[in-house]
Formats: C-alpha cells, sequence, structure tokens
C-alpha cells in the first residue's frame, strides 16, 4: 500500500474510532488496515492510536496526523477534479430524511449515477444530527432552519408548506374563513424531535408570521403518520406541498387558507466545517439543487 492509501485508510480508522469499521468503509481485510497504520507509526516514529478492545482514538500526534491527511487528500482530490473529464469516484455516504429521499433524491438517482458512474451511493434515513465524522457520513439533507454546529449548511431549496384538513373534518368543524376564525378547531400534533415541543400552526399575512396552538388530541413525531391522521379527520395539519400533493389531486385532503400560507421551509446539505468539501460531495449538492428546481417547475 503506497503512503497516500495509507493516508486514506488511517483517517478513516481515526473517524470510525474503528479498525473493523475502516475496513469495512474502505473494502479492505481487517488485517491490512491494521498492517497500514502500524507501518504508518514506523516510519513516522511516534504512537498514532490508542487501542483498547473496545475503543480506538488518535493520540495528540494522531490527531494532528490526521489533519494533515485531511488537508493532503483533499488537495489530491481537487487537482484530479480540476482536469476537464475527469469525474469524481469513490463511495459517497448520505444521511437523508425520510420524505425527501423518496420524494426527491430516489427517483432522479439513476441520473446522478449515469453521469458520475465511478460514484457508489450509500443512503441512509434519518432526521437526527448525526456526528457524520464519526459515523463516517459525508453529508446530511436536512428539512427546517439548520442549528447551531460545527457543520457548514449550504441550502438547496426552499419548500412551499400548506395547511390541509380533510372533507369530513372540514364539513364536522365547517371551513375557516381566516386564521381569527379558529376557534372549536384542533390540529395534529406533531412533536419536534429536536426539542420534543408539540409545533404551533404558523400562518403569514400583511407581512407577520402568526403562531396559533390548537387542541391536540392526536399527536405524532413522524410525516407519514401525520398526513395520515389528518385524511382520518383528525384536525388540521401543515405540511410541505409536496408531501400532500397526491391526497389533494385526489380530494383526500383540502387546502386550508391558500391566502395565508405557513413560511416556505429551507432544506440544506451540512457537512463538516473542518474537512475542504470533497468533490464527490460538491457535483451531489450542484445536482441536488437541479432536481428540487426542476421540481418547482
Amino acid at each position: 500500500m503506497d503512503r497516500f492509501e495509507a493516508m486514506r485508510v488511517f483517517s478513516r480508522v481515526v473517524e470510525r474510532r474503528s479498525f473493523t469499521l475502516a475496513a469495512e468503509d474502505t473494502g479492505l481485510p481487517r488485517s491490512t488496515v491494521t498492517d497500514a497504520v502500524k507501518q504508518l507509526e514506523a516510519r513516522l516514529g511516534v504512537r498514532l492510536l490508542q487501542r483498547t478492545t473496545r475503543h480506538v482514538s488518535p493520540t495528540l500526534d494522531g490527531e494532528a496526523y490526521y489533519q494533515r491527511c485531511l488537508a493532503i487528500i483533499a488537495d489530491v482530490e481537487e487537482a484530479e477534479g480540476a482536469f476537464a473529464g475527469v469525474k469524481p469516484k469513490g463511495l459517497l455516504r448520505v444521511d437523508v430524511h425520510g420524505t425527501l429521499a423518496r420524494h426527491f433524491v430516489l427517483p432522479s438517482l439513476p441520473e446522478f449515477l449515469s453521469t458520475y458512474p465511478d460514484i457508489q451511493f450509500y443512503m441512509s434515513e434519518g432526521d437526527r444530527l448525526v456526528d457524520l465524522v464519526r459515523e463516517g457520513i459525508d453529508c446530511v439533507l436536512r428539512v427546517g432552519e439548520p442549528q447551531e454546529s460545527d457543520m457548514v449548511a449550504r441550502r438547496v431549496a426552499m419548500l412551499d408548506e400548506v395547511t390541509l384538513a380533510s372533507p369530513a373534518y372540514l364539513e364536522r368543524h365547517g371551513m375557516p374563513d381566516d386564521p381569527d376564525a379558529l376557534s372549536g378547531h384542533v390540529m395534529v400534533g406533531f412533536r419536534s424531535s429536536a426539542t420534543g415541543a408539540l409545533l404551533p400552526l404558523e400562518f403569514f399575512a400583511d407581512g407577520k408570521v402568526r403562531n396559533v396552538t390548537l387542541p391536540a388530541t392526536v399527536m405524532v413525531n413522524a410525516a407519514e403518520s401525520y398526513v395520515s391522521a389528518a385524511k382520518l379527520g383528525l384536525g388540521l395539519i401543515q405540511v410541505p406541498r409536496y408531501h400532500a400533493q397526491s391526497a389533494l389531486v385526489s380530494g383526500e385532503l383540502v387546502e386550508v387558507f391558500p391566502d395565508c400560507p405557513p413560511t416556505p421551509t429551507p432544506v440544506s446539505l451540512l457537512y463538516p466545517r473542518n474537512r475542504q468539501l470533497s468533490p464527490r460531495v460538491r457535483v451531489f449538492i450542484e445536482w441536488l439543487t437541479r432536481v428540487f428546481a426542476r421540481a418547482r417547475d
């Protein structure tokens, strides 16, 4: 194994805190990964990693060497990507909110892989704040305003939101004329995964945002259950329009207050601040931005 590949292997061991996981990520035997690190330590004359039966962590020298390795790897990838006709390659690991994965990413993924045939794509689904470095993820796609973190956020879209209810619900409670006429109405409560609190309904009118919290007999924390509860007539909901488009077309759900919509919701790609943007992640961001732009047209 040449010195540059050994740097890649060592960096993955540091990030994954595991020889076994690093071997899985790089497609190498665990023994090869172990030997590569030992050879680096012998050549440098320092101990790079602290090893126990359950844990692997960098020493002070190892952390310093890891940071230099990241810079060198990024520089080499940048240099290779600068030549016309040279396309990014390797494994791209992305964590995506489930509904975004099914509505936007997966339907257009064949196009991306056709354009970049040497990229291998791994996608996990979730909406929690992941430790990208520790879990070996290159970037995450999230809905909502990014929370303060040590990650860079690149906005790729703004999603239009709508207020919805089922015909059965509106038959029982009546169609309200405006947000001031919501007395006697109920909402399906959506519990934030970040704070655990129920999110209020939001209305934008006359240049101002107004939050309204209605009684909620049913509370959920998943988007699919949220829409399903509304279809069953259990209350008002607010979701991105794309998520309920088929229900709007079929008549299962009806838009309420079209002149006072919630504010659009941002969609962002996040990646570690201490890393230079790799060519794989860069082309993924550019492609995903085009995917969302086409969806709005």
